[in-house]
């Protein structure tokens, strides 16, 4: 009997009772919905290539034209979007500025698909912010998580970017609280936040202080890392997120009888590799008490 790999599995081989099993997509993340959220406060004009209002005056004074300079952010997010539309439940990722306006502002860009992502300008919000405040970006992703669930949606993550420090550092530990909460009574679909910080301007301590507090016994619910220079942003940010993705794997695998082949704690290897006893036809892969099932080619077919 030769059967092909089915459902989260791209490759299944045996050989001399021993199975190899790729996956073909990590069975944690089903159903992930990705957004980003830059931070739009005015200590990033630079990074824009926005003149600042100081440079823009003394333009207008003098009658000349305020020049704008690289445009840092901008290929950085487009890498980071055409590497979350692997990931992305259905290849649309949420985009928005965080701390506009008055630093309370959240600007949403919309939801793009990777081909979006090639013609649109990420230049910038329309209105720099005075403040950065991290609360109400934290709050419209938990809104945005709401109305996804009702769509199919089985988990989030939010990559959220500063290059500063927080103007409200308690209100945001408090929110923690409260999100872990809601899901742990499962009102909320299981949420990862990836902290990034840019430049020397970040308050690691601050962001350390996030990342490493249990919020309702919900361990990793933060992750957080600097980068250097804005040119090493979406490598930073793929590695961050496949690491968050992957702490919440944990497994085992089953034969056909329900009796146990492996455990996985922590971590669920892209390729399994078990022994099964003799005549089994079948395994069962269980994530997250959902099983996906296998049936095993012949040892001569691949």
């Amino acid at each position: 009997m030769s059967e092909r790999p089915s459902g989260i599995f791209s490759d299944v081989h045996c050989e001399e009772g021993k199975v190899r099993a790729t996956l073909l997509h990590d069975p944690s993340v089903e159903g992930l919905d990705t957004a980003i959220y830059m931070d739009g406060s005015a200590s990033m004009l630079d990074e824009y290539g926005e003149p600042h209002l100081l440079n823009k005056l003394w333009c207008w004074l003098t009658r000349q034209e305020a020049t704008r300079s690289s445009n840092q952010v901008d290929p950085q997010i487009k890498r980071m979007l055409q590497y979350l539309a692997s990931k992305d439940r259905n290849g649309r990722l949420k985009v928005a500025y965080w701390a506009c306006g008055t630093g309370h502002q959240v600007e949403s860009v919309g939801e793009l698909t990777a081909a979006d992502v090639e013609t649109h300008q990420f230049n910038g919000p329309k209105a720099f912010g005075g403040g950065t405040y991290l609360k109400p970006c934290l709050a419209d992703f938990v809104s945005y998580m709401r109305e996804q669930r009702g769509q199919g949606s089985q988990r989030g993550c939010a990559i959220i970017v500063t290059d500063g420090q927080l103007s409200d550092l308690a209100a945001v530990k408090a929110y923690n609280e409260e999100i872990a909460a809601e899901m742990n009574e499962g009102l909320l679909p299981p949420m990862n936040f990836v902290f990034v910080g840019v430049g020397r301007g970040v308050n690691e301590e601050e962001m350390e202080s996030i990342s490493h507090a249990d919020y309702g016994g919900r361990e990793h619910m933060w992750c957080h890392r600097i980068a250097e220079e804005m040119s090493d942003l979406a490598q930073m940010v793929a590695v961050l997120v496949d690491a968050s993705m992957s702490i919440a794997s944990s497994g085992r695998l089953l034969d056909e009888k329900g009796n146990v082949l492996a455990v996985y704690e922590g971590h669920i290897p892209a390729v399994l590799e078990f022994a099964v006893p003799p005549g089994t036809r079948k395994f069962t892969l269980e994530v997250n008490g959902v099983r996906y099932d296998q049936v095993i080619p012949d040892e001569e077919h691949h």
